[in-house]
């Protein structure tokens, strides 16, 4: 005896029909909109490319040439092997002094945001208030001060001013984004963990920052960044083209007279992708915690 199906049976290819719905003009005319967006600035970056890949005539071709007719993939290996233009010691410098900051950044920040989030004492909420002002201030206003702190200390042409400070509290938005973080998390755990005989560095390092992983990669992400492209600090307090970084190195590449009467256009060119190539890496290695970071801040901060 047949049993009837009390719903008709479904094919792959009918749910996908269910599935595929119509575009709505809203939507179409949003993703267009995305698309230009994405082509207007990704298109500096795809000139960049592709003029790091250019012989000489083409770079200075008019009308301009957009791809070049043989892709010239040793200008990147010309690049490394100009003497007086040392792009890798330029990128080391940078390479360390964006790891040491972000380091101390996060650290200090995390250590800094624990004690305004978890401690009551006199003062607390002042101290944060003016830490917060600080962030009304233009970098610009606090120049002078520091570079004579600077100054009378010798650190004048050193990297020290570059990553030391980030480890004196990790700046005003590291500490008001641990703050915040610190304030979703439950006091019942830090309550538990005292029960169980941990101290108070134990807590802040065994059971609160493990559940801090989306603001913390967020933390390194902005700092590391801000840190490998940052210029004003570096051309303030480096005079030595042996400590340049990699931003103050590539406007001393336009600065530098022609290799061997070739211009350097193309060259330089190379050297910004091979400048950028780190950034990338940083900001894709941490998009996951990167967004979820953005979007718990957004609901919860």
């Amino acid at each position: 005896m047949a049993i009837s199906q009390p719903f008709p049976a479904t094919t792959p290819a009918s749910r996908a029909d269910r599935r595929r719905k119509p575009l709505r003009p809203s939507r179409v005319v949003l993703y267009a909109v995305v698309l230009f967006f994405a082509a207007l600035f990704g298109f500096p970056l795809l000139w960049t490319l592709m003029a790091s890949l250019k012989t000489v005539q083409e770079t200075f071709a008019y009308p301009p040439v957009f791809f070049p007719a043989t892709p010239q993939f040793g200008n990147y290996i010309r690049v490394l092997s100009i003497e007086r233009i040392p792009v890798l010691l330029w990128t080391w410098n940078a390479a360390y002094i964006t790891a040491l900051t972000t380091l101390g950044t996060v650290i200090t920040a995390s250590l800094v945001g624990y004690s305004f989030a978890r401690f009551s004492y006199r003062g607390r909420d002042a101290l944060f208030l003016i830490t917060l002002a600080t962030l009304t201030l233009p970098a610009q206003v606090t120049l002078i001060p520091q570079f004579v702190l600077f100054h009378r200390l010798g650190w004048i042409n050193t990297h020290l001013p570059l990553w030391v400070p980030a480890w004196f509290g990790g700046g005003a938005f590291g500490i008001f984004l641990m703050r915040q973080f610190f304030l979703t998390i439950p006091r019942d755990l830090d309550e538990a963990a005292l029960i169980d005989g941990a101290s108070y560095p134990r807590i802040f390092w065994s059971v609160l920052l493990p559940l801090l992983k989306p603001p913390i990669v967020t933390l390194a992400i902005i700092t590391a960044l801000a840190t490998w492209s940052d210029y004003q600090s570096p051309i303030i307090y480096l005079n030595s083209p042996d400590k340049f970084t990699i931003s103050v190195g590539l406007h001393f590449f336009v600065q530098s007279p022609e290799v061997g009467g070739e211009p350097l256009q193309h060259l330089l060119m190379a050297a910004c992708v091979l400048a950028m190539i780190p950034a990338v890496i940083i900001f894709f290695a941490g998009q996951r915690y990167f967004v979820q970071g953005v979007v718990m801040s957004g609901l919860k901060g």
